[in-house]
């Protein structure tokens, strides 16, 4: 069983079915792994993964997630936007998938700034996660 994959899933669909995000994500929300050629902005893009085992009864694992919002907008007020409802959404939620549950999860990190082009915006989030087995 994947604690890793199982979060990502849970994630997404959590994400996917938030209306403020589907707001300024669009419908359905764009919300990649891995964007697709020539992207519609902004999005959100599911990066950076890293895991490590906790002691802890029902085999838990403990994650930091890299979220990073691209928009295209000039200025910050885009990426703040998306980045607003990310933590919102995310703060204290409890995700579950394929016998996975987070038993605590809150946005600990975030960074806004614009791509050396100036063409772009970023918005990283960085989310802890603890996941356990069900």
């Amino acid at each position: 069983m994947s604690h890793e994959l199982a979060l990502q899933k849970a994630l997404i669909a959590h994400l996917a079915g938030d209306a403020g995000l589907a707001a300024l994500l669009g419908d359905p929300p764009r919300i990649w792994d891995a964007p697709p050629d020539r992207p519609t902005l902004p999005y959100l893009m599911i990066g950076r993964s890293e895991s490590r085992p906790v002691a802890a009864d029902g085999g838990g694992v403990e994650h930091a997630l890299t979220l990073t919002v691209v928009s295209q907008f000039r200025g910050t007020e885009e990426a703040k936007a998306v980045l607003a409802a990310l933590r919102l959404s995310l703060s204290d939620a409890v995700l579950a998938a394929d016998g996975v549950r987070t038993v605590s999860l809150r946005p600990a990190f975030a960074d806004v700034y614009p791509a050396p082009d100036g063409q772009r915006t970023f918005a990283v989030l960085r989310v802890r996660a603890v996941t356990e087995e069900d």
